[in-house]
């Protein structure tokens, strides 16, 4: 028993030591130093879970707690033991994919044995809180974030408390995340996280031009968008525009008509005084209404909840007075609308409902992991339909600072209908600031129909140019053409060298 006590007191002393290791120290008030007692973690392909992280980690640090806050990709079991709490925010992107930066993270090794206690017995881990970020219309919801969660129980981890999954920037999910971060924090009062207006400004909806009349495609539309206060002409090329959609004004008509509730009745609405209706045209409104029959207006709209936002790639830089997006109009077979379509409520809002003039609240969030190498190395551009719209931004940004080894293989359909911006590129071309432009079009019946299929012809090319240490950046469809983009590239310069690249930061997608 002697003994048996003296290697435990030894291997406690060993964990201390781990801990001391790999726990970072703050400073306190009085100039002294603490180390940190949380962890927040992130996994960010748009970057997202990155704001999401640092918001959480600033309410914490709020109620003077020492947080350090990671990409999970530096985070291993040992650095992990050193905290008493460790807060993951994690999202899945693609079919069940972890975001770029974190493709490395040990999680994403563990097969079946996950759950298996690790042997040798590692230092005591902290109680972790999960918070999933993922998109229900895709194969994988949440999927890495669940395979980190059986990672950190297989490392004896235990949850602080259930799991929360986020659909979309589903505020509900978000809300419950908030309150559990601010318990956490001892309720001290915080901006709620899931509030949807929190950095929203208004802007005003200046023009949009339909790019593709004619097309065999869903309508694509350049759309302008100018901001009530100059200040807000702050973001880089990579950067995404939050939206907060709005239903048509015939929508809310038809769905406040089967309750049946005065559309013109006064209600406080996100600490505003207006009208049913147009409180309505900001939220959900569920098709199943019975269950909310005898609700008072102020009610109603307290009941539901707030339409998710939507994302857009900013296709301009600042200098232009203006946020560009290109924005496809979703549409959906609907026998109960007038034309036997109905639009996606982002996309309808900004490509038909909202008139010139209307104001439509917007948020620029950073995507750092987008953002454009600060030298003038090659860049290889590589995206299909509005894909384009994040790469457009890249080329101004370089254009402007006078770097012209660039490429830019992009495809679309039809060369006589979506040829998206073709003016503007073969400009840049003849300015020599686009060095190289290979445009595909798949349905022109030519050999080359998929951007993948370009990247192939000119493989040698491609390999040139990452020895001549380009970065490569691929923005478009996870669907349609993420994976195939990808697959060629680990085709053209092995999956290793494909790996290295990413680590190295010379592989980034924005990817949706």
């Amino acid at each position: 028993m002697a003994m048996a006590g003296g290697v435990i007191l030894s291997y406690a002393a060993m964990c201390m030591a781990v801990r001391a290791t790999h726990r970072r120290t703050h400073a306190t008030n009085d100039g002294s130093q603490t180390p940190a007692s949380v962890l927040v973690a992130y996994a960010s392909q748009t970057g997202r879970s990155e704001e999401l992280a640092a918001q959480s980690a600033a309410t914490l640090r709020y109620a003077g707690l020492a947080v350090d806050l990671e990409p999970l990709e530096v985070i291993d079991a040992a650095r992990l033991s050193g905290y008493e709490r460790a807060l993951f925010i994690v999202s899945t992107t693609g079919e069940g994919d972890a975001p770029d930066h974190a493709a490395r993270f040990p999680g994403r090794a563990i097969a079946s044995d996950a759950a298996t206690p690790p042997s040798p017995p590692m230092p005591p881990m902290p109680h972790y809180a999960m918070l999933a970020l993922g998109d229900r219309r895709y194969a994988g919801f949440c999927e890495f974030g669940h395979r980190v969660e059986d990672w950190l129980r297989g490392q004896g981890a235990k949850p602080l408390f259930e799991s929360i999954e986020v659909d979309d920037n589903d505020a509900g999910a978000l809300h419950r995340w908030s309150t559990q971060v601010s318990s956490l924090a001892g309720n001290l009062a915080q901006p709620d996280l899931a509030s949807h207006r929190l950095g929203f400004s208004p802007w005003t909806l200046e023009a949009r031009t339909l790019l593709n009349p004619g097309s065999v495609g869903g309508p694509a539309y350049h759309v302008c968008l100018t901001p009530m206060n100059a200040g807000a002409l702050d973001w880089q090329a990579g950067d995404i525009a939050q939206i907060r959609p709005r239903h048509a004004a015939g929508v809310v008509s038809a769905w406040l008509r089967r309750l049946p509730l005065d559309a013109h009745a006064p209600i406080r609405c996100e600490g505003a005084l207006t009208t049913l209706q147009a409180a309505l045209a900001s939220r959900v409104l569920p098709s199943d209404v019975d269950a909310l029959r005898g609700y008072t207006p102020q009610e109603l709209v307290d009941t539901l909840k707030p339409l998710a936002t939507r994302d857009y790639s900013i296709s301009s830089l600042p200098e232009d007075g203006r946020i560009e997006l290109l924005v496809r109009q979703a549409r959906h077979a609907d026998a109960d609308a007038y034309d036997g379509v109905s639009l996606g409520i982002a996309s309808g809002w900004l490509t038909r409902h909202a008139t010139p003039g209307a104001s439509v609240e917007v948020r620029v969030r950073s995507n750092r992991a987008f953002h454009a190498p600060d030298d003038d190395r090659p860049l290889v551009l590589i995206g299909a339909g509005t894909g384009l719209a994040g790469l457009r931004a890249h080329l101004k940004s370089r254009i402007e600072r006078g770097w012209g080894a660039n490429w830019l293989i992009f495809g679309e359909r039809n060369r006589a209908h979506d040829a998206f911006h073709v003016d503007e590129l073969a400009r840049w071309q003849d300015l020599g600031m686009l060095q190289r432009l290979d445009l595909v079009w798949s349905r022109d019946g030519a050999r080359l129909r998929y951007v993948h299929d370009a990247m192939r012809i000119h493989a040698a090319l491609l390999r040139e140019w990452v020895l001549a240490d380009a970065a490569i950046y691929v923005c478009g469809s996870a669907a349609r053409m993420g994976r195939s983009v990808e697959t060629a590239l680990a085709e053209i310069l092995g999956r290793a060298e494909l790996d290295a690249l990413r680590v190295a930061g010379r592989y980034r997608r924005n990817i949706y």
